[in-house]
């Protein structure tokens, strides 16, 4: 059996959109989508690693600095592997006004992550585990969010061209999951339930197709 890492933030974890900055609710374990991607590549030991708030290379001065993707990054490729396939969706948090970011700027950051993962020898042998780069579905500025990432809607736009030249300069596979889901008009940030299930399914036949065994 092969193993996939799910490398995400709060879209990964299965955060509810939330009505209230105060609201922490989850989708179960079966609901959200890694779940859901479990049954779909049974052949795959499927293991979610999702924060709430991880951004890709910045500590965060409001929520910590533990919510910084490159600094746990080692940590999680060592306690997993052997890795078959990392999977990175991250970069919607990078969109919060306090990390002055461009899309740009996301991308490369997303680009370094990738290069740390294919020189990590956390793969079989020893090796370079397979990096899939994933796109997040662009944002909207709305419900109690919206002070937050002010001014991120209009980068997170830009957000999937960038990254899909990152991921060709890396040389790794990439899916833009705003082909398929779009963000709750609830917060605007995270998915209802009704896209697990096509996130799940787009996941899966992304792995299918570019690691095939």
């Amino acid at each position: 059996m092969r193993t996939l890492l799910l490398v995400g933030d709060s879209n990964t974890h299965g955060t509810v959109p939330m009505p209230n900055l105060g609201f922490s609710e989850r989708f179960g374990r079966d609901e959200r989508w890694p779940g859901r991607l479990r049954r779909l590549l049974p052949d795959w030991e499927v293991i979610e690693e999702g924060h709430p708030g991880r951004t890709t290379v910045h500590d965060d001065p409001v929520e910590g600095a533990h919510r910084n993707g490159l600094t746990v990054l080692p940590a999680l490729l060592e306690s997993h592997r052997p890795l078959d396939v990392v999977a990175v969706m991250l970069g919607t948090n990078d969109l919060k006004e306090r990390f002055s970011v461009n899309a740009c700027d996301i991308a490369l950051s997303l680009e370094r992550l990738a290069r740390l993962i294919l020189a990590s020898g956390a793969g079989p042998g020893n090796g370079a585990p397979g990096v899939l780069l994933v796109a997040p579905p662009p944002i909207i500025e709305v419900g109690c969010l919206a002070g937050m990432f002010a001014g991120g809607a209009a980068k997170s736009r830009a957000l999937a061209a960038e990254i899909e030249d990152a991921a060709a300069r890396v040389g790794v596979p990439f899916l833009d999951a705003g082909q398929v889901v779009k963000v709750s008009p609830i917060d605007g940030i995270h998915y209802d339930a009704e896209a697990n299930p096509v996130l799940a399914e787009a996941f899966a036949k992304a792995i299918r197709a570019h690691f095939p065994g």
